[in-house]
């Protein structure tokens, strides 16, 4: 039997899936297991994760005896686990799909590589600049299947990625999740830069006019041998599995049409490259039948490659350019020609031959152009849209979220557009009894859905909705709108146009009661209330909506006006106006406004004030939802009018308490301490609450950077805010005689209750107040007698230490406020360090042990560019390292104990060998023996290992003293920045573990 003979029989004798029990597999298994002394696995693993084993044990790196590591041996049990590998992938005849399904970038990276190195191409040649022709058979196909790897593996790394959903976090699992990818990364990076060769290198192969071989295990062998002993079988032509001349082009073809159709999307002429190859693959298929064994193309998705190349490539011909849909919607869309667009999808919708993926995602590509500005967009996604909904209808699929969001508005233009699409989507003489049941079900929820009568009419008027539903149909659905609207009087019978309906009065009167209520144009509105009083006198107009609501302070002024006219329009422009400022549409907020002032300036000075306070309240709205945001300081004419505001004295005048509340929280924010603290009207401070808590915070941020002694004001808010949060106490006789004590949680004896208070802090976002006040409610909850853990806060000390009435005071309101205002800061600004203590001490006291160790490192990370400079001591203060050490230590994680006692001013060995005592511990111990830089605790745990017979852990802990740096005798500087290094490294290691 010839050498050849011998390998086609070797090759075909088993396939790449067959399981591991064919006779050669055993013998391979034996054989590694004999000359690498490796452990057995059980069960006996699939042929891919061996080749793992081998490359992992193969490339292990090794210890001297001076503990240092040490590249991989070229020994002999390296070198057969080596070819054991390649073994196994030539059993799998080198098929790059089942390779790259199951092994990973490094290790496939790895196992190619040592194929080029047994095939002798020479290390640190380029591919590009060898003669592939004038190469051994076996070394040319080395190299083709390395760089068609190469850029398969490029085109790959293009799509994206379905993240693989974590597992409980482990620090040791993580790192080496982290190794690999960083090891792919720059691998890729590698084969990124070489790709250009890598084409040229597969371009040059499709020249080649002969035969190629790959090599198998019997070839494999004959390498293995000493060089005299080969006798040059492997340089002839005979040695390895054939790979035929079109089989190769195939496979070539179509791994270069991959990359040339990805570079596509930056150079659209190399479409037309790609376009070649695939066709050229589909030839090629054709000629050596879709059954070979060694080249297996997805012939689905070289299909679809053809197909997008076929829409993306320009054509000389235009017949064959226009001959699918997806070329004609591509050439729309590039030409901007819309309209033909929309007709394409009119004409599918009875066809039904796009996909609905294809057909979403043309409309999400039209909806992103709008987005960007093209305003003449908006109508063609809405046709496009509606297209699609029908389209969904006929085919059972629920109706999507976007039709709706478009059909918000509707008007005659949209109605007669659905009714034209569902028309042109149906064809009546041969659609079945279920598709004209879906359209008339979709049509009647339609007319359910309006509350616009002339739409209503527009769908039920229509031919195909008469010929669709049943009269018994059309009159339930008649009754069950009559129920919905007491005033609509609809016609059962089938008419032409709404126009053609006699309207009596009580309908005329709804469809202006509607569109009052629709409408947010002032002018509009006074002509609709001047139609609707010139049709009855009876009605009171303003009440026909239960959602205009007017402040009970205004209602009374408003309900007291004479003429029924004037009152509707006033009440009506307030309420809507007042709606539209709710939901932030300032615009038409402002109009509303400014017609109402108009209006009572000709009538009532009392009304004429209310609306400049309404409009001066929007005017902050507006400021603080728009230039406000990005710190803008608002125009010195807002200012000027809030203060007009505080200091009017004019009697009688209706007022809202928020006008007051925002007033003086736009002046907190914009820092005007110095007007609310020395101008404020001192009748204003004795009558508005909101008025004395805003001066006295004000004085309180003005005195914080000045000398402890002036504290007088710091104490006046403290009285005040202790009064707000105390409880009355009443004394009651129960039945058995005995006195019981009952406290009022919300007592009237502070200027305001707590939740008014809370309301008002609410609308701060001034750093220096919110700081203020935060600081007074952790000194308060403090103060409390059973209090174990303190919370720490800036600026706390200004506050008094004791309070004369401590049973008044309700600490679970105050623990509960603190909670909601440090949540609240931490909205306004996530990276203020001294807020993120806060929040994590009040998870350390309240006994959440890992969500404050996540705020504590988050408070050390954003003041230390994610650990990166040393964090400051005042915010990793000793207290702030002890509660750390408790956390992990509640949390079993000792090791971490131990590091962390090391950041202490004085290390306390106590605690940290305690802890490391534990044998019981969560953590990944022994991996953060890098992270102690303190010679006294590694000498402890060298012990400690040798006690326990532990003598990897012990060697572990010698290799992390024996380091340098960490030598006694070293400079001081040294000492500092090695112990800075390991800090940094164990802080970002804790922060990925927590975050």
């Amino acid at each position: 039997m010839s050498a050849e003979a011998a390998d086609r029989e070797a090759a075909t004798s088993s396939r790449p899936c067959t399981p591991p029990q064919t006779s050669w597999f055993e013998f391979l298994l034996e054989e590694a297991l004999l000359e690498t002394h490796l452990k057995k696995p059980c069960p006996d693993p699939p042929p891919v994760q061996l080749i793992v084993q081998f490359l992992e044990q193969a490339s292990k790196p090794s210890v001297n005896e001076q503990n240092q590591v040490q590249p991989p041996p070229d020994n002999k049990r390296n070198r057969i686990l080596k070819l054991l590998a390649l073994k196994v992938a030539a059993h799998l005849k080198w098929d790059l799909d089942i390779l790259e399904k199951s092994l990973s970038v490094p290790v496939l990276n790895m196992l190619l590589n040592e194929l080029l190195c047994i095939s002798k191409v020479p290390p640190g040649t380029k591919h590009v600049d060898v003669d592939l022709s004038s190469l051994p058979p076996t070394t040319a196909m080395a190299i083709l299947l390395y760089n068609r790897w190469a850029i398969r593996t490029i085109v790959q790394s293009s799509f994206p990625v379905k993240q693989v959903k974590p597992g409980p976090p482990q620090l040791s699992v993580m790192n080496q999740i982290q190794q690999e990818k960083e090891l792919t990364e720059n691998i890729l990076k590698v084969l990124k830069e070489q790709a250009a060769d890598s084409i040229l290198v597969l371009e040059a192969a499709l020249k080649l006019n002969k035969d190629l071989y790959v090599h198998t295990i019997r070839t494999l062998d004959l390498l293995a041998m000493e060089p005299g002993m080969v006798n040059g079988e492997t340089e002839s032509s005979t040695a390895g599995l054939k790979i035929s001349t079109e089989e190769m082009q195939c496979q070539v073809c179509y791994d270069l049409g991959a990359v040339y159709f990805q570079q596509g999307s930056t150079n659209a002429a190399v479409y037309e490259n790609a376009k070649e190859k695939f066709f050229r693959t589909k030839e090629l298929i054709s000629k050596i039948g879709s059954s070979s064994l060694h080249c297996t193309i997805d012939e689905k998705r070289l299909a679809g490659y053809c197909q997008a190349c076929g829409v993306l490539t320009s054509s000389s011909n235009s017949t064959s350019q226009q001959s699918t849909p997806y070329s004609q919607i591509h050439c729309c869309m590039r030409c901007g020609n819309y309209q033909e667009l929309v007709k394409i999808f009119l004409e599918d919708n009875l066809t039904l031959s796009l996909p609905v993926q294809f057909r979403q995602s043309v409309l999400r590509e039209l909806f992103q152009k709008a987005q960007q500005g093209n305003d003449a967009l908006d109508e063609i996604c809405f046709r496009i849209c509606t297209c699609n909904t029908v389209c969904d209808v006929m085919q059972g699929r629920a109706i999507g979220i976007q039709f709706n969001q478009l059909f918000l508005k509707p008007n005659k233009e949209k109605i007669d557009f659905l009714l034209e699409v569902c028309s042109r989507s149906i064809n009546l003489e041969h659609a079945s009894e279920s598709l004209k049941r879906k359209m008339a079900a979709f049509l009647k929820n339609m007319c359910l859905s309006l509350e616009d009568l002339q739409l209503v009419f527009m769908i039920s008027s229509h031919e195909l909705f008469i010929t669709l539903l049943k009269d018994d149909e059309r009159k339930l659905l008649i009754d069950q709108m009559r129920k919905r609207s007491p005033r609509i009087n609809l016609c059962t019978k089938p008419v032409t146009s709404f126009y053609d309906i006699p309207a009596s009065a009580s309908v005329n009167i709804g469809q202006l009661e509607h569109q009052l209520i629709l409408s947010v144009d002032p002018w509009r509105i006074r002509q609709i209330l001047i139609e609707l009083h010139g049709m009855t006198s009876e009605r009171q107009f303003w009440t026909i909506s239960s959602k205009w609501e007017v402040p009970n302070v205004y209602g009374s002024v408003i309900l007291g006006i004479k003429d029924n006219l004037t009152r509707d329009l006033v009440y009506i422009l307030m309420a809507k106006g007042l709606h539209c400022s709710a939901i932030k549409d300032f615009v038409h907020a402002k109009q509303l406004f400014a017609a109402c002032l108009e209006l009572v300036t000709e009538f009532s000075p009392k009304l004429r004030q209310v609306m400049l306070n309404e409009m001066l309240l929007l005017d902050i709205y507006t400021h603080e939802a728009g230039a406000g945001v990005s710190g803008e300081r608002p125009p010195s004419d807002l200012i000027s009018r809030v203060r007009g505001y505080l200091e009017m004295r004019v009697p009688d005048i209706p007022l809202r308490q928020v006008v007051a509340e925002e007033c003086v929280a736009f002046m907190l924010n914009w820092r005007e301490n110095e007007y609310l603290t020395m101008q404020v009207p001192l009748l204003l401070v004795q009558t508005n609450p909101y008025v004395k808590l805003g001066q006295l915070l004000a004085a309180t941020c003005k005195e914080l950077p000045g000398p402890k002694e002036s504290r007088r004001t710091a104490k006046d808010l403290w009285e005040v805010v202790v009064q707000i949060c105390s409880v009355s106490n009443q004394h009651k006789r129960g039945n058995d005689g005995r006195v019981s004590l009952i406290k009022h949680r919300e007592s009237t004896l502070g200027i305001m209750y707590r939740n008014e208070l809370l309301s008002f802090i609410k609308k701060l976002r001034e750093p220096l107040v919110l700081t203020t006040i935060l600081s007074l409610f952790v000194k308060l909850h403090n103060v409390r007698e059973d209090i174990v853990n303190d919370i720490a806060a800036e600026h706390i000390s200004i506050w008094p230490s004791t309070i004369p009435n401590l049973q008044s005071v309700d600490f679970e309101a105050v623990a509960v406020t603190v909670k909601e205002l440090v949540s609240y800061a931490l909205t306004i600004n996530s990276n203020n360090h001294f807020w993120l203590i806060i929040q994590a001490d009040i998870y350390f006291a309240t006994n959440q042990y890992s969500a404050a160790l996540h705020y504590y490192l988050q408070a050390g990370a954003v003041c230390s560019d994610f650990f990166n400079k040393m964090v400051p001591p005042d915010v990793y203060t000793d207290q702030v390292i002890k509660r750390m050490i408790k956390c992990c230590s509640l949390l079993n994680c000792h090791t971490q104990v131990a590091i962390l006692c090391q950041f202490l001013r004085e290390i306390d060995y106590k605690t940290a060998f305690k802890a490391l005592q534990e044998q019981n511990s969560h953590d990944a111990m022994d991996s953060y023996y890098d992270y102690i830089w303190d010679v006294t605790i590694l000498e402890y745990l060298t012990y400690l290992h040798h006690k326990r017979g532990e003598t990897d852990k012990r060697q572990i802990a010698i290799k992390a003293i024996g380091q340098t740096e960490l030598n006694a005798s070293n400079p001081e500087e040294v000492l500092q920045l090695a112990a800075q290094r390991r800090k940094k490294k164990f802080l970002q290691a804790m922060a990925k573990l927590y975050f």
